[in-house]
């Protein structure tokens, strides 16, 4: 590289260029034999897309000032530290500094093939987060760290065999597009796992703590026998925990061995321990700043002296600590138990150090991932409030109210501490929204029925304003549905919700069986709702009912009676009250609480019938571990006539079918007619059920789809003839999923107590519902 003053009037050029390494940048001042000269302008060649402001702003030199040869080498190393060139070269033209630039070409496309254990999402924000992405410059360093990446991360889930290969192509204007082929291979299996230096506890006992293992009949679906690093250190956590909770304080992991087999398909695990002893608990005590608190934190410690050590109740008692500190404003406390350990005697006492830090408040709650739901339908939800103190019961009441409103998958609320103010924090709400129209399909199949088919369309957030809209359009060979119902959760600022139903419905028995008769309902109603505590809700309301009754030639003799007796066509005033309670953590997805609904139908005077319909409905949700769930679900239905009047008989239960008793045809169960052996229903319907529920396999923690298996149990009962041995009782499994469309259930039902006539019906399907 050189730069020579030529003699005055000819034009003069010069390069410096970086042809070999950086060390060829770091050239000596006698490289550049020249004379310094004022430069008079400065002129940009070769470039397409930076642009001149931006390499003016590298240059060390300005137009107007002495370029000099420390201030040329300064400029080629600047602008080739930016990395958008691969040559660059000065030359002079009189006294205009001319900037000779070839860029590197720019990144149009990043296609992965070949990908199918890892989604081609993941695998392109990894090389985005190493800075190779589309419209980056190309740096051919960086597609080698990118194939690093996707390795390790193949290597991360057991795919010893992934090779990834890449294929760079040039394209028009200065451009490339990049192809990454991925050969994935077979997954490693795990052939052996050994515990070494176990005494207290067999290897198998150990080895029923971990997810690993080594192939079993449901290794297909589970894929535990598939060697992963994120398994393996869950595993290990395990393992620490479940001796630490028996005592043992001074257990440690000494070593972990991954040895692999030559041809990469096996993979055995050694994992060398040390026990220790147990130890008992000598003593606890608080020291810090108690707040005048001690014999309430010493209340929430579950740890108690002559104990045996558990490490799960010092953890749980830790974080009720912290969490009654939160409430209390104190969003960083530290509650620190230091341990004394008394080899000797085996004991260990505790002194739980507290730091609340500074009592904050809230200075800010901020809201995003709401694309569609308008902020104010969220922040009505929070019962923390701005410019308040901190307290972490009412935002972990905010984040499961929200949670409860169904319109979000995920409900996020974060901590975030505010700059040079270390008594404020504001709050960050992060949701991730899910479809929230839908609809709602029912599909079943059967022998007999062929397939049966209906469905409604609503919106629970309309246009984004929290505010239910329902158009139920329904034009199966079952039933005809016009209905619209329109509901404000927040008529009042106070949370005072209005519904206004309108509705007209026409059942043909017929077409499930049931008699040939039809029934046609026209309605309009009004209902509010009351909130009286965070979780709980009154209703009532009052609605005008007309119904009709059209009978066939073949109509059932108990429908002709009660049309002699009492008319064909009946007009009802009805008044309803209601009662909800619900305290689960997700409308969408619950893991726990309860879900309690009470409602009464009843006749006013002022109508031609008299009757009284009741129904009780509980839901329950336990979670078992972190993935799974018990949900128990009870319905107990009774209907009653008074005033001499007889029970409409359109007001009858049935049961059978998705929502009652899984893998029986719709409405099937229950008293038979004994002319054409149709279900009747009746004036009491008993439901309940159980669903154990876990995670899809290969999903991971989505809570968007989930499998779960189900028991049910229930039938439908005449006045006065309820008798628990005619239950019908079903098992099988079912899918959960959060589709575009709205929550579906699909389920494959099996009965298990079943008479003759009952009917079947194996596969069910439904979007919109819950059990």
């Amino acid at each position: 590289m050189s730069l020579s003053r030529p003699k005055r009037g000819l034009r003069t050029r010069f390069a410096v260029r970086a042809v070999a390494s950086l060390a060829a940048l770091a050239f000596s001042h006698a490289a550049f034999a020249f004379d310094p000269f004022v430069v008079r302008d400065i002129r940009i060649e070769g470039v397409q897309r930076t642009e001149p402001g931006t390499i003016f702003g590298y240059l060390p030199v300005k137009v107007g000032e002495t370029l000099t040869e420390d201030k040329a080498a300064a400029a080629v190393r600047t602008l080739f530290a930016t990395g958008f060139f691969k040559d660059v070269r000065l030359e002079v033209d009189g006294q205009v500094l001319v900037v000779y630039l070839e860029e590197r070409p720019a990144i149009a496309s990043i296609s992965i093939t070949g990908a199918k254990e890892i989604d081609q999402d993941t695998i392109k924000r990894a090389l985005r987060d190493i800075g190779l992405t589309e419209s980056r410059i190309f740096d051919r360093s960086l597609l080698e760290r990118g194939e690093q990446e996707l390795k390790r991360q193949y290597l991360s889930r057991g795919r010893y065999g992934a090779r990834v290969t890449s294929t760079v192509t040039p394209l028009e204007r200065n451009r490339v597009g990049i192809t990454m082929a991925v050969e994935e291979g077979d997954a490693a299996t795990i052939k052996t796992i050994s515990i070494v230096g176990n005494k207290a506890f067999t290897e198998k006992q150990l080895l029923d703590e971990f997810r690993l293992s080594t192939p079993t009949w449901m290794s297909w679906y589970t894929k535990n026998d598939q060697y992963a690093r994120e398994k393996l250190a869950g595993d290990l956590e395990a393992l620490r925990s479940f001796y630490l909770n028996r005592g043992y304080l001074e257990f440690s992991i000494d070593s972990t061995q991954v040895s692999i087999s030559p041809d990469k398909e096996d993979v055995h695990l050694t994992i060398g321990i040390t026990e220790g002893g147990v130890y008992r608990v000598n003593d606890v005590r608080f020291s810090g700043q108690m707040l005048g608190r001690e014999s309430e934190f010493a209340a929430l410690m579950t740890l108690k002296p002559g104990e045996t050590f558990s490490g799960q109740k010092l953890a749980d008692s830790q974080k009720a600590i912290t969490d009654r500190l939160g409430t209390l404003g104190y969003a960083f406390a530290n509650v620190n138990p230091v341990p004394e350990i008394d080899r000797d005697k085996r004991e260990v006492s505790f002194d739980v150090l507290i730091d609340p830090g500074r009592r904050v408040y809230v200075r800010r709650i901020n809201v995003s991932g709401n694309a569609r739901t308008r902020d104010e339908v969220i922040r009505r939800e929070l019962r923390q409030f701005e410019d308040a103190w901190y307290d972490s019961e009412k935002i972990r009441l905010s984040r499961e109210r929200i949670g409860r409103l169904g319109y979000f998958t995920d409900v996020r609320i974060d901590t975030v501490p505010v700059p040079d103010a270390n008594d404020q924090v504001d709050l960050s709400v992060t949701v991730r929204e899910q479809a929230t129209g839908a609809i709602s399909m029912g599909i079943g199949l059967s022998s007999s029925e062929r397939i049966i088919l209906s469905g409604s369309l609503n919106q629970q957030n309309f246009m984004g304003t929290g505010k239910s809209l329902g158009v139920e359009l329904n034009t199966s060979r079952i039933s005809r549905t016009i209905s619209v119902a329109y509901t404000d959760p927040y008529f009042t600022p106070d949370g005072v919700s209005r519904t206004f139903d309108l509705y007209t419905r026409t059942f043909n028995a017929a077409a499930l069986s049931l008699g040939d008769y039809k029934w046609r309902s026209n309605g309009l109603g009004l209902r509010f709702g009351v909130p009286y505590t965070e979780f709980d809700r009154i209703s009532f309301g009052v609605a005008v009912e007309g119904n009709q009754l059209e009978l066939g030639a073949n109509a059932p003799q108990r429908f002709r009676d009660y049309v002699a007796n009492f008319g064909d066509s009946s007009v009802a005033l009805l008044g309803v009250i209601g009662w909800r309670r619900d305290s689960r953590d997700s409308a969408f997805a619950p893991t726990k609480g309860r879900f309690q609904t009470a409602n009464v139908e009843f006749s006013l005077p002022a109508g031609d019938l008299r009757y009284a319909r009741a129904n009780y409905n509980h839901q329950f949700y336990y979670p078992i571990g972190k993935d799974y769930t018990l949900a128990l679900n009870g319905d107990f239905a009774i209907g009653r006539a008074y005033g001499g009047k007889a029970y409409p008989l359109f007001k009858n239960y049935y049961a059978g079918g998705i929502g009652t008793v899984r893998g029986f045809a719709q409405s099937s169960l229950g008293p038979k007619d004994p002319v054409d052996n149709v279900a009747l229903g009746g004036q009491t319907r008993i439901v309940g059920s159980a669903e154990f529920i876990f995670p899809l396999a290969g999903t991971g923690n989505d809570r968007s789809f989930r499998t779960f298996v189900f028991f049910d149990a229930g039938n439908v009962y005449q006045v006065g003839n309820i008798d628990l041995g005619d239950l019908r009782f079903s098992t099988g499994v079912g899918l959960n999923w959060a589709s575009p469309i709205g929550p579906m259930k699909l389920s494959m039902g099996f009965p298990l107590r079943r008479q003759e006539g009952d009917r079947t019906q194996r596969l069910q399907f439904q979007v919109g519902t819950g059990f």
